[in-house]
């Protein structure tokens, strides 16, 4: 890939031009924040400069950029007392050769400083932080700076009282991860478990994530089987993906006691900048992208960012393949010093081909014994294909008080739809003459959400000291529309060969639906949020959420009304490295319709509590960050199969579920961050144990150990211009209960413990251009991905290579 002029040649004109025709070719008339002028307390202690502006920046509200290249070795003597924002910055500032020019926009940018006293100009800068938090995107590190995903407060994470998780862009960019489950895979104790070729489950601490969140909005989906497009988010339009463990009713109101998976998008540059990238890999799986951002007027006061990416990419499994074209745009506009606008939208698309369904194969035959099936094996007929779609518009309005509070409205617009027509090999197959039929199935429907969160944060005063307080309040509905159709017509005789399988029978004639959902979710809630500095070593959090929820439709009303969800935290700094934390919160879901007992009666909400204790720390003024944690997490009316009842002869015509108590009990140690110049880590370890109600080992399944460990390195002197890396993930044995139906009995099927390793390395050829090799899964283990949905399984990708090129201008 060449370049055909010299980046630096390009006139301001033509760069908005470009950047203009690039929004508008996506199709999306999508549309920062200003200097906060008012007097606040700052304590940031001494030690490396970018870490000092990077807090200080979080905490005063401001947009500060800057080429991280300045701040590389510098100290500062830190900032202590109550100053305004220039006052702050020139202090942090002193005797570094550098100073903050305040722009027309009300942003700060940073320069050295000329021998006359006047600011060089610089090339590109980058915006450091806003109110989501520290952009992780051109910092080359593994680690964030501060996050807001716990409780709205823009925290480090060693000032959060929670277990939390974030990939960088850079970590991304390193060993290309394009997906959510890729990202997820590579997430300390985390379980990426694949229902089929195009629908993921993923685990935490014993339970399944159901809570997304986009830009701290919370989506509405319910059903993780069909929410449509939430695991398959395209990486190429998000600056980093924030996990945050345990219970999260605070911001979050009903949902899934494991985790919460925060996805922040990419925001628009203060300068032009822009990359290409064209990949190709294993089994013709090809990706190209396109980023392009900067300002669309002479004063810089409206910034755009425009991203299209597209992937073609078939598989290891017989005839799978997978098209997933994406686009993103967002605008900015500095309506005043003070005040912000952002409007933008996504576009995204997953289109499959020959998709699997309830796994890729079945693990016994008609007569109880054991397939031994080869990877390459798919259950789908050709026709089969669970098309998935997910359609956003956004916007986010700030402003900031000149006594040092923001408040911010975000508005969220999202339909998530889906359209399968599916047709596989499912079930004990095949019999004793090798013959199969499959399982038809046609499923259309969409959710259509809407969500709006407005809050007020900022300091205050109380017995002498300065506290800080989060207020806010949200609402949310969504319309979950479905049909099924299984009173279908077969167009021939449903007999196919299972070891001669290759995908060739006729598709239904679907005829008219059989069944229909609509499902309707109102939330609203009011949470507040307060950080009580009760001396200068000891932080007490305390926060609640009042929530209102109702699930109304085609089954009966299920209304919560004024439920309070408390969150309490405390925070104590030992030294100026380590700090101990202990936190509860709590969480509520009510059930799924399905999830009915014998007598057709729904189960009670599914509900728990969190309880944490921990140890954080800081090395390296900040760029490493590592944090041991205890936890314990204490269900009621956790939804599990009622075997006794299904398993009766003849079969009830009723699945039914009951309800039962789980505790789990686990520690986690994680490290993630810098640890030397140019070499970047993240790592961790979790186990964990979940037991019934009769102290019973459950959700076996997941792995009781986890170890998770990537690894980056930028040589030095004559190889400077070569970064490698490589990463390992292990987990413990799983194993799951199946009934095994022609021998009338329970069999356990287990994965055995295993390693997978991973390789990268990217030579810079020149700044703008560079080229990065992956390897996926080097030493090529054969394992499963799933084991025993629906009594079948599923593969993980065997080893597999994936070459990109990348040209930044």
């Amino acid at each position: 890939m060449t370049a055909p002029f010299p980046v630096g040649r390009l006139s301001a004109s033509l760069r908005s031009a470009l950047l203009l025709s690039t929004l508008l070719g996506l199709g999306l008339a999508m549309p920062a924040k200003a200097a906060d002028s008012s007097v606040r307390d700052y304590h940031i202690q001494a030690g490396d400069l970018g870490t000092a502006l990077t807090r200080f920046a979080a905490e005063s509200g401001v947009v500060l950029s800057f080429d991280p290249a300045l701040t590389r070795g510098q100290a500062t003597a830190g900032l202590d007392g109550s100053f305004a924002a220039d006052q702050g910055l020139q202090r942090l500032l002193l005797n570094s050769g550098l100073q903050a020019v305040r722009e027309g926009d009300g942003r700060y940018s940073l320069h050295p400083i000329a021998q006359d006293g006047a600011a060089l100009e610089l090339g590109a800068t980058e915006v450091i932080s806003n109110q989501l938090g520290t952009v992780s995107e051109g910092t080359g590190s593994y680690t964030p700076g501060s996050i807001a995903t716990a409780t709205r407060l823009i925290l480090t994470p060693r000032q959060t009282p929670q277990s939390i998780t974030v990939v960088t862009r850079q970590h991304m960019d390193d060993f290309g991860l394009n997906s959510v489950d890729d990202v997820m895979r590579h997430t300390p104790g985390i379980t990426v478990s694949a229902f089929d070729s195009e629908r993921s489950n993923y685990y935490a601490r014993g339970f399944s994530i159901n809570n997304f969140q986009y830009d701290g909005i919370p989506s509405t989906a319910r059903n993780v089987g069909y929410s449509a497009g939430n695991t398959l988010s395209d990486m190429a339009i998000y600056d980093r993906v924030e996990v945050l463990k345990g219970a999260t009713g605070l911001l979050t109101g009903a949902g899934s006691l494991g985790a919460t998976i925060n996805l922040v998008r990419k925001k628009p540059t203060a300068d032009f900048q822009g990359h290409a990238t064209l990949g190709a890999g294993s089994w013709d799986n090809y990706r190209s992208e396109l980023d392009v951002s900067g300002p669309l007027n002479d004063s810089g006061n409206v910034r755009g960012r425009a991203v299209a990416a597209y992937q073609d990419k078939h598989s290891f499994m017989d005839r799978y393949s997978r098209k997933t074209p994406v686009y993103y745009g967002i605008l900015e506009f500095d309506l005043s010093p003070d005040t912000l606008l952002t409007v933008g939208g996504d576009y995204q698309d997953s289109l499959p081909k020959a998709s699997s369904w309830s796994g890729s194969f079945p693990l016994l035959n008609a007569q109880g014994q054991h397939n031994n099936i080869s990877r390459p094996f798919n259950n789908a007929a050709d026709w089969s294909s669970w098309e998935q779609y997910t359609r956003t518009v956004f916007a986010m309005l700030e402003h900031n008080f000149d006594n040092g509070w923001v408040s911010k409205l975000q508005v969220d617009h999202k339909i998530n739809g889906y359209h399968a027509v599916m047709g596989t090999i499912q079930g004990t197959t095949p019999n004793a003459d090798g013959t199969s039929a499959i399982v038809p199935g046609k499923f259309t429907g969409e959710t259509v959400s809407d969500s709006a969160d407005l809050y007020a944060s900022g300091p205050f005063s109380l017995f002498g000291r300065e506290h800080e307080l989060v207020v806010g309040g949200s609402i949310a509905h969504s319309n979950w529309d479905g049909k099924g159709y299984w009173n279908y017509t077969l167009r021939e005789p449903n007999v196919v060969d299972f070891n001669n399988w290759h995908g060739n029978i006729a598709e239904p004639d679907w005829g008219r639906p059989s069944q229909r959902t609509d499902d309707t979710v109102r939330q609203t809630g009011a949470y507040f949020t307060t950080r009580l500095n009760v001396t200068d070593d000891l932080k007490v959090l305390l926060g609640g959420r009042v929530v209102n929820y109702t699930i109304s439709g085609l089954d009966p009303t299920y209304k919560e009304s004024g439920r309070f969800v408390p969150y309490v935290g405390a925070i104590y700094d030992l030294n100026d490295t380590y700090s101990v934390y202990a936190s509860y919160t709590d969480i509520f879901m009510p059930q799924e319709a399905f999830n009915r007992d014998r007598d057709n009666k729904m189960l009670e909400p599914d509900e728990g509590q969190n309880y944490e204790i921990g140890l954080k720390a800081e090395f390296l003024d900040g760029r490493l960050n590592a944090s041991a944690a205890y936890f314990e997490v204490h269900e009621d009316n956790r939804s599990i199969s009622d075997d006794e009842y299904n398993d009766r002869v003849p079969t009830p015509n009723n699945y039914a579920f009951k309800g039962t108590q789980a505790v789990t009990k686990g520690y986690e140690i994680e490290a993630s961050g810098e640890l030397a110049p140019g070499w970047q880590v993240q790592a961790g370890y979790t186990h964990k144990i979940v037991r019934d109600d009769n102290n019973l080992k459950i959700s076996t399944f997941e792995p009781e150990d986890q170890v998770t460990l990537y690894t980056s390195y930028k040589l030095t002197g004559a190889l400077d211009k070569l970064t490698i890396g490589g990463g390992a993930r292990w987990q413990s044995v799983a194993w799951q209960d199946i009934y095994n139906t022609p021998q009338a009995r329970y069999e356990e099927f287990s994965q055995k413990a295993y390693w997978l390793v991973d390789a990268m390395a990217r030579y810079q050829f020149t700044k703008q251009l560079s080229a990065t090799v992956n390897a996926n899964n080097l030493f090529d283990k054969s394992y499963y991905t799933n084991l025993g949905f629906y009594k079948a399984g599923a593969y993980g990708e065997p080893r597999n290579y994936m070459l990109t090129t990348r040209w930044d201008f």
